[in-house]
């Protein structure tokens, strides 16, 4: 075997494995999209999910499509932003000593881990650290942008906007939500759990974070999987490309199917699917720290060795604690859809009868 088959090899298997990875992102994205609409609205989750899809399809199939996903992630973040800064300040803030002392004295509670892999992977998914260096193409950066600022300038913005949301979801969770020791079941329990804090308006705010968070994640990762695949098997990537508009729509379809055929809540379905883009970490982590050591990448600047350390460290630690979780996680999994399939099952013979 050659070379460039062993290299096509490897980068179709990554294509493949963040593909499914950003699929399965899309499956909660759009659970989330109708859970939204639904505390907003009161219609069906099902219905509300449709409605937004259609605007999402616009943005797909519109000209300059980077130029309206750009804009409208940007409207979304800001929303869902405001939303949970609203909820925490009515909620009178944290309590900076039990914060600080949460900072320093890490615990993991049973049955958390893959809890924290969903986290991590929706929020520092590796899919769009690969997926930037595509966004490169579309902003028409050269080689002297990394030099010159441009490149340092929108890193930072984008990694302070993550920072912000994430501190700003889980002083929530540990304000309002963890306190009650209530299991989240359906889009309506998490508005009652905010009920104390806002009023008739929790409904209204934890929709619009739902609906904006939601919205702002499919508009970017449903062709982020598409584009990621067909760079691994040789394929043109540009976001207006007729291959990504047409696999981005599969995508789509694909994922709906899945969603609506699924019997419980969309809040499970959430959860659920950010637990599964966990399956991208180890695989597309493994070729990203062995290039970030390679000599002919860093050809030309200073090795970046601090980076090269953290990176690898990061890596043994996030697979170590993935390998962990999924092997709790995934038998309760096929577990509980076993026993759905039984009981839907059960449910068929009764009517028959």
């Amino acid at each position: 075997m050659n070379r460039f088959t062993t290299h096509f090899h490897g980068c179709g298997f990554v294509g493949i494995a963040t593909f499914l990875a950003c699929m399965f992102f899309t499956i909660g994205n759009i659970s989330g999209i109708g859970a939204g609409m639904n505390l907003i609205f009161g219609i069906n989750w099902k219905l509300g999910a449709v409605i937004i899809m259609a605007a999402v399809i616009f943005c797909y199939f519109s000209k300059n499509v980077y130029n309206k996903i750009e804009k409208g992630i940007m409207v979304a973040l800001c929303a869902m932003t405001i939303a949970f800064l609203v909820v925490l300040v009515m909620s009178g803030g944290p309590d900076t000593r039990e914060t600080a002392r949460g900072l320093i004295q890490w615990k993991f509670p049973a049955g958390s881990l893959p809890v924290i892999i969903g986290f991590i992977g929706s929020s520092a998914s590796l899919t769009t650290g690969i997926y930037g260096t595509y966004l490169g193409n579309e902003k028409k950066w050269k080689k002297q942008d990394l030099f010159n600022g441009v490149m340092m300038t929108d890193a930072a913005a984008h990694i302070f906007g993550v920072v912000v949301i994430s501190i700003a979801i889980i002083l929530v969770g540990a304000i309002v939500m963890n306190p009650t020791g209530a299991t989240i079941n359906a889009p309506a329990d998490l508005a009652a759990m905010l009920i104390p804090v806002l009023g008739n308006a929790a409904p209204f705010v934890m929709g619009i974070a739902l609906l904006s968070a939601a919205f702002s994640a499919i508009l970017g990762n449903t062709a982020r999987g598409v584009v990621l695949f067909s760079a691994g098997v040789n394929q043109p990537t540009a976001l207006d490309g007729k291959n990504i508009k047409i696999g981005s729509m599969i995508v789509l379809a694909i994922g709906t199917a899945i969603c609506f055929s699924y019997g419980k809540s969309p809040v499970q379905l959430i959860y659920l699917s950010n637990v599964a883009t966990g399956v991208a970490t180890p695989v597309a982590g493994l070729f990203i720290t062995r290039m970030i050591w390679r000599k002919d990448i860093n050809r030309g600047i200073k090795e970046p060795r601090a980076l090269q350390i953290c990176m690898t460290i990061s890596y043994i630690f996030y697979l170590f604690v993935t390998i962990y979780a999924l092997a709790g996680a995934v038998p309760k999994f096929i577990h509980s859809m076993a026993a759905y399939s039984k009981q839907k099952y059960l449910v068929i013979i009764r009517i028959h009868l």
